[in-house]
């Protein structure tokens, strides 16, 4: 009959998670969508995740069914600036302390209820929790009636893990081919479920929204712009994304780039670079929870070449910019999967991505796929599109049809596919 739902009750560990002070990156996201969409499915799913201090430490969502365990709250109250602040810190907490909570208040229950217990952990910052995990299960004679997973969203921290004891007490899994063959090279042999995006990105936009934007970057230019919205680090090739629209300009295209990156250092010399090749840039400082109009506001009282925007954007209002836009560059020359990618398809954004683990992407179907490193190719490709916009509008409803085939309700199918086989191969 398969796994069932209902029948099963999942463990999540994982780093990042729902709130805003533990949302870093690609991970939060993914670790967030896939715990809603377990519990909406119907199984008790328990998150432990390092959380915003001052949020209940126990919280549960979806009628009751997902449990948030705000992890390591008392150390966090020192770093307030977000999970990864005090990050060493906080693992040595969390490796010291949830395995323990894990398998009394989660394992022990499962058991008694005659419930399948899955441990399903993220990254490099569980993989000694999980083995630990699996200890103190053992330790209650609780092991035989639990399956543990690892997944990798990307090879950060490799060098930290212990892979014959993590390979020893779990199976291993990731989000792409292109990170199944990453982990060949160290002796692994992962299954691939890939990434999801919540179904609610694939709902129609506020029109009004995506028009008001749309206005407010014509207002502020004539030319085409840009949005990249990634963390600012040299994989995610922003530097080539600078140098592509002072191409454009030098070329007599008046391209922009709307930027949105993180806190990294790499952002200096992005911003040092585009200075160098002549062009405008201007910080624009949003308030907290901006909506579209602030956004709106804030994009037509500047006409700069690059617009570096500071503050948080909602799920959401990403959705509406990345419509807006005339194009999303999600360029990574180092991409394990490629979320800001597929939730650009989701809103019909035309989208260039890289070419590593973004298996979702089909060039010139869904997406542009670039090849190269070059500048070049970037500008190349939009002065085609520029030339044959029913070009633009077919891959745009590409996009979209593609993004329905990963949202997590679609992704599950195929995740308790997974999970029944691991279990089943378990018990044989």
């Amino acid at each position: 009959m398969g796994l069932r739902p209902q029948d099963a009750v999942f463990a999540v560990l994982c780093f990042e998670g729902p709130d805003r002070y533990a949302l870093a990156g690609g991970l939060g996201s993914r670790v967030s969508g896939l715990t809603a969409a377990l519990a909406s499915a119907g199984a008790e799913t328990h998150l432990y995740f390092v959380g915003d201090p001052d949020a209940p430490g126990e919280e549960r969502r979806v009628d009751g069914r997902l449990v948030l365990h705000r992890w390591s709250q008392w150390i966090s109250r020192y770093y307030p600036q977000g999970v990864y602040q005090g990050e060493e810190a906080k693992l040595f907490d969390y490796n010291e302390s949830v395995p323990a909570h894990l398998a009394a208040h989660v394992a022990r229950p499962a058991a008694a209820a005659g419930r399948r217990l899955f441990v399903l952990g993220e990254d490099w910052h569980t993989a000694e929790a999980l083995c630990r995990c699996s200890d103190a299960l053992h330790v209650e004679g609780l092991r035989a009636q639990a399956t543990f997973v690892w997944n990798a969203n990307n090879p950060m921290g490799f060098e930290r893990i212990n892979w014959g004891r993590l390979g020893f007490v779990a199976n291993l899994t990731t989000v792409s081919r292109y990170m199944k063959h990453h982990m060949w090279g160290i002796g692994c042999n992962p299954l691939v479920i890939a990434n999801g995006i919540p179904a609610e990105l694939v709902a129609p936009l506020a029109r009004a929204d995506v028009e008001m934007l749309r206005a407010a970057l014509r207002e502020a230019g004539s030319g085409p712009v840009f949005v990249k919205i990634a963390r600012w680090d040299p994989d995610k090739r922003w530097l080539m994304a600078v140098r592509a629209v002072a191409h454009l300009r030098a070329a007599g295209v008046p391209a922009r780039l709307l930027a949105k990156g993180g806190i990294e250092p790499h952002q200096a010399e992005v911003l040092a670079l585009a200075g160098a090749l002549g062009l405008r840039v201007r910080d624009v400082a949003l308030p907290a929870d901006a909506g579209a109009t602030a956004l709106a506001d804030a994009l037509r009282a500047t006409d700069a070449d690059v617009v570096n925007l500071r503050g948080f954007l909602s799920a959401r209002l990403l959705q509406s910019l990345y419509a807006a836009g005339d194009a999303v560059l999600a360029n990574s020359g180092m991409e394990p999967f490629g979320l800001v990618g597929l939730e650009a398809m989701a809103a019909g954004a035309l989208v260039f991505t890289g070419s590593t683990g973004e298996d979702y992407a089909r060039p010139l179907r869904n997406a542009i796929v670039l090849e190269t490193d070059d500048p070049g190719e970037i500008a190349g490709y939009w002065r085609q599109l520029a030339d044959q916009p029913e070009w633009a509008v077919r891959i745009r409803g590409g996009a979209a049809a593609t993004a329905r085939e990963y949202t997590w309700p679609a992704v599950l199918e195929v995740l308790f596919h997974r999970l029944d086989y691991l279990a089943g191969a378990a018990l044989r």
